[in-house]
């Protein structure tokens, strides 16, 4: 207990300040706020400082991201908080001046270092808030005190609770405090959005670009039909403005110069601003891409501390949040940002004044034995790029498989821009970032251009290590999109296709890319070479730590019939993208290219011959890709209209059996869809194996034969020795059997099968369990009005 006097005064003042802040939702009245709290503050010595941060800076937490209480449990979705104010209000004053309340050298982050400086106050953040996999963790003793050795950002934090013994809580200063809160916000929002289900509408004047090349706010509902300005996006201001004082995209001996030696820091200096930088990082990256991952941490790490998680059973097959996709490309971009700055030479350039810039030693890409030899959580020469390494691949992996199918396109494109961004780090430059450090730091717009080291450049041998570490995104991760294309290519056919052509015009942008990713594949799948093959010697070098990745990063992440892909379960235990087998990259390719034809034609429009161009270039791309005899050539004129065709008659499979295409009469694989919202997913699941076994025993499996034998089902009558009831029996019996003989074999010859999975429908599984009840009550009260007359 600091020997700390404080005044009534100050008390009254706080809880003053507090009512203040609370009855502030108008923007006249969020302004009038501001000024009320940096004048206290500005009043206000550190050591007396506690009452503000007990009492006010909650209050403040609670109003500025919209949440009913900061101190409670509940997690409901945020009301309209001052950050959804001023984007909604379009008001630049206000967005300035809330921002120079909040920004990392304002007064209330000076006040914040002081008092965390005195220990005066710490903060428990209410569990229902904290990442799924953590509140799992928490609720085991056992767990719970792994859980400051699992990840870092709770190391030391997690404490056993005073009042219920055997429980733990998070415990935090007020930095801490403060940035876990930002952390959550654009996750809570993102499931408050999540909530609203609306249907996909085809807009034929969607363009590729609109959402991939620029960083737009986070997603919010706009107003008044006005763009939003950028300086009132408040949120990514501040996103950039912590990054930008926090995170140093420089060494980081540079700047904790003995971290790995017996010697000791000297008295002034200041090791705060690394460990703000790291914990900012790791709470970014808990709350955005590990929330709701069944596997968040490595396998064997959970294995050397003995935790095991249960995988689906508890924390579900649900997608990431919506929205998150644009927070995170910023903060992708910010990252990777270091190692664009080194291969363009410029480690002595400063830009501006902040220290971020001064690049004095940072990642070597050069060394590519020395990514994919460390250990995870381990940041070697100032690169964090192994810190988001596999939550990153998670994150946009859990996307592809487990988006339901009526999932918004936009919340999709948003996390498929991630991936763009990670695969193409040579293509961000300083210039991606200069519109936001005009608006953070207030410098001239094209402070930057005259610089020519800002511009982006396209791939360079010099990036080789880079793809090494990074190898799944660039093939195991795209024969997962080329799945996710397929399920939603009925979605938005012009999209889809604009996806799966970004995705190949990165691989084949770059001759000495394209060879890397295909002779790296050859060293996947074959032995060691004899020695003058020295190309694939030096590559079979990372053919074990890419096993491991691919092994540790696709934990728990198969896909199955239910999810209605096209890949197998066992598919995470080798790389497909150049296999030649039915499941290959080649044969999926040729199998969408043909159904997107189709699906195009089927939704011909004004821009019918745009649209067979972009299928042409897929085809170009994809011929690039494996070889110029990998896609068969099909002459579709705009003019000659083909008549429109059912969906289902789209996608057939391409043999079945020993039965040819033309033979097959069953229309696409309607029972393996993916799990609707509709549905009870264990019943769907159990309902489609009843029906494929019935299926199976009835024969419908396998089409009618063409020609019809000689043999027909009759009836012998019996003789006039059979009288009576078993005549009539008899004569009943056969007259069923043929009956439901002639059926099956109407069922067959229309190619019909058994469907019982329209019983998962939760609307007749309420009324199967209403019916239910209804009868045991009435059962019930006959048999007690019974008894008692």
């Amino acid at each position: 207990m600091l020997p700390h006097s404080y005044t009534v005064d100050s008390l009254s003042k706080s809880q003053d300040l507090a009512s203040t802040i609370l009855s502030s939702s108008a923007p006249h009245q969020i302004s009038s706020a501001c000024d009320s709290v940096r004048s206290f503050l500005h009043s206000l010595p550190p050591d007396h400082a506690r009452h503000f941060f007990s009492l006010t800076f909650p209050t403040l937490i609670c109003k500025l991201f919209g949440f009913d209480d900061a101190t409670s449990s509940s997690s409901s979705s945020p009301s309209h908080g001052w950050i959804d104010t001023v984007l909604a209000s379009n008001d630049v004053e206000l967005a300035n001046k809330l921002f120079s309340l909040l920004a990392p050298t304002g007064l209330l982050f000076t006040s914040i270092s002081a008092v965390d400086r005195l220990s005066l106050v710490k903060y428990v953040f209410p569990i229902e808030r904290l990442p799924e996999w953590v509140r799992f963790m928490l609720s085991s003793e056992k767990d719970s005190r792994a859980l400051s050795d699992l990840a870092p950002v709770f190391k030391n934090r997690v404490k056993e609770d005073s009042i219920q013994p055997n429980f733990h809580q998070v415990q935090l200063n007020v930095f801490e405090y403060y940035i876990f809160w930002f952390a959550y916000y654009p996750v809570c929002r993102g499931n408050g959005e999540n909530c609203d289900t609306v249907s996909v509408r085809r807009n034929k004047r969607f363009k590729f670009e609109n959402w991939v090349s620029s960083i737009s706010g986070f997603s919010s509902p706009r107003r008044g039909g006005s763009e939003p300005k950028i300086e009132c996006n408040l949120y990514i201001r501040l996103l950039y403005a912590y990054l930008n004082a926090f995170v140093a995209l420089t060494d980081l001996n540079s700047h904790l110069p003995y971290r790995s030696s017996l010697l000791q820091y000297s008295a002034g200096y200041d090791s705060s601003a690394i460990v703000k930088g790291e914990f900012l990082v790791n709470a970014l990256v808990n709350f955005w891409l590990l929330d709701n991952d069944f596997s968040p941490l490595s396998a064997d790490l959970c294995k050397s501390f003995g935790v095991k998680f249960p995988l689906r059973s508890v924390l579900g097959e649900t997608p990431p949040a919506p929205g998150l996709g644009e927070v995170v490309k910023l903060l992708i971009k910010y990252l990777n940002l270091g190692l664009v700055v080194h291969q363009n030479g410029t480690d002595n350039v400063e830009y501006g004044v902040s220290p971020r810039w001064r690049m004095s030693g940072s990642f070597d890409v050069g060394k590519p034995m020395d990514v994919m030899a460390v250990s995870p959580g381990v940041l070697p020469n100032g690169s964090w790029n192994l810190l988001i390494q596999r939550p990153l691949y998670r994150f946009i992996l859990r996307t592809f498989l487990f988006c339901p199918v009526g999932a918004s396109i936009k919340n999709i494109s948003q996390v498929f821009s991630v991936w763009v961004t990670y695969l193409e780090p040579w293509g961000i430059s300083l210039d991606d970032f200069g519109e936001l450090d005009a608006i953070v730091d207030g410098s001239n717009k094209n402070g930057r251009k005259d610089h020519s080291q800002s511009e982006a450049c396209g791939y360079s041998p010099s990036w080789e290590a880079y793809v090494l570490a990074n190898y799944l995104y660039y093939s195991s991760l795209v024969m997962h999109f080329i799945g996710f294309a397929h399920k939603f290519l009925h979605t938005d056919a012009e999209i889809i296709v604009q996806m799966v052509s970004k995705v190949l015009t990165i691989l084949t942008s770059s001759k000495d890319l394209l060879d890397l990713i295909k002779t790296m594949d050859i060293a996947f799948h074959s032995k060691q070479a004899g020695s003058g093959k020295s190309r694939l010697n030096s590559l079979y070098r990372f053919v074990t730590p890419i096993c491991e990745q691919l092994k540790d990063w696709e934990d728990g992440l198969c896909e199955s019939d239910a999810d209605g892909s096209f890949l197998h379960d066992n598919w995470n235990k080798d790389l497909r993208l150049f296999s030649d087998g039915e499941d290959g990259g080649r044969q999926l390719l040729q199998l969408f290219i043909l159904r997107a034809e189709a699906e195009l034609q089927a939704i011909s429009g004004d821009n019918l011959a745009e649209n067979l161009q972009c299928i042409d270039s897929l085809k170009d791309q994809v011929a690039c890709l494996f070889g110029s005899d990998a896609v068969r050539k099909l002459s579709f004129s705009p003019e000659a209209k083909q008549p429109a065709q059912p969906r289902d008659e789209i996608f057939k499979p391409r043999r079945v059996g020993n039965y040819a295409l033309s033979d097959i009469k069953y229309k696409g694989d309607w029972m393996k869809r993916p799990i609707s919202d509709d549905e009870v997913a264990w019943l769907a699941k159990l309902l489609v194996l009843f029906s494929c076994w019935l299926n199976e025993i009835l024969g419908l499996n396998q089409t009618e034969s063409n020609q019809v034998g000689s043999t027909h089902s009759y009836v012998k009558v019996p003789s006039s020795d059979v009288l009576g009831i078993k005549a009539v029996l008899g004569a009943v019996g056969s007259w069923i059997l043929m009956l439901g003989v002639g059926v099956v074999r109407l069922v067959r010859k229309r190619g019909l099968r058994v469907n019982l999975r329209m019983l998962a429908s939760k609307k007749v599984v309420m009324i199967l369990i209403l019916s239910v009840v209804y009868s045991v009550l009435k059962s019930f009260w006959t048999v007690s009005y019974g008894r008692v007359g």
